[in-house]
């Protein structure tokens, strides 16, 4: 990779060698099926295939939240994609998920498949097929969509921008990290004004939009990912520190956190979910 100072874009890009770093070996400028492979398919209804990162996180703590709150239909298998190995470049997942990322839900209750992708669409998708989550309050539903929809239009810049070029990318680029942390810090203070006067996003009731927005504002202030706590000062967001807190205590988030984690600390990894009891008895450690 050039130095910024030494490159000069090309009239016409092209795609001739590896950008390197952590993706190198499975970014590529063209989508489609890059292997024959089919999905597995479990016993319950709702078939989830993803993967521990923070959209993942979102969908399996719905999931779980549901469960904890009494729906007992909403019981689901969680299947691991593992990106770094292509896994969601197979034809089995393409075809579910034109898009080639993770998570994918299909649903299998009603007759022919249906799937859904997008991980915030998979939230409203879930929200709305159980009554729950999504204040039927118009003004309330309506604020919880402001802020589920400003989670995914913003959470890209947190990932793809700031954590790429601040943890990510192979050599530190001073420019793409000043520009990153700005707008990091800038959503952070979004986030901390809102939460002042309002225990949740959407107000007093836990939505959708908090669970959308947790996995990776949350576990930013708590210091869980690209290893930034310090670096943009997450404590000084007294009140995004005091929600993050708050809903990391929920049992159910606790639980969704590990389904389909394949690192960290093997108590907290379940590779698989398709029961309830798979908690207590086939986490990694157990199996091991």
């Amino acid at each position: 990779m050039n130095d910024s100072s030494d490159y000069t874009p090309p009239k016409v890009w092209t795609w001739e060698k590896e950008s390197g770093g952590q993706f190198a070996s499975i970014n590529r400028p063209y989508a489609g099926a890059r292997y024959e492979a089919e999905l597995p398919v479990g016993k319950h209804p709702y078939q989830l295939y993803s993967l521990a990162t923070p959209n993942g996180v979102k969908v399996t703590t719905l999931f779980e939240e549901l469960l904890e709150a009494g729906y007992g239909e909403a019981e689901y298998d969680a299947w691991p994609i593992r990106i770094g190995d292509g896994e969601q470049f197979s034809s089995g997942y393409v075809a579910v998920n034109p898009n080639s990322k993770i998570p994918v839900l299909v649903d299998h209750s009603l007759g022919e498949p249906r799937r859904v992708f997008e991980s915030g669409a998979i939230l409203l998708y879930l929200a709305e097929r159980f009554g729950a989550f999504l204040p039927s309050d118009p003004d309330v539903r309506t604020e919880t969509l402001n802020w589920l929809f400003w989670q995914m239009g913003s959470a890209p810049y947190l990932g793809g921008g700031f954590g790429h070029f601040y943890n990510y990318a192979p050599e530190k680029i001073e420019y793409a990290i000043d520009r990153f942390a700005m707008e990091a810090k800038r959503q952070l203070d979004v986030l901390d004004r809102r939460l002042a006067d309002n225990t949740y996003l959407a107000g007093d009731e836990y939505t959708i939009a908090d669970i959308a927005t947790w996995p990776w504002y949350g576990a930013l202030a708590l210091g869980r990912v690209y290893n930034a706590a310090e670096f943009l000062q997450v404590q000084e967001y007294e009140h995004v520190q005091r929600w993050a807190q708050a809903i990391d205590a929920r049992p159910a988030v606790q639980r969704g956190r590990m389904v389909n984690r394949l690192w960290g600390d093997e108590a907290e990894q379940l590779h698989e979910r398709h029961d309830a009891s798979d908690f207590k008895h086939h986490t990694q450690d157990k199996l091991k």
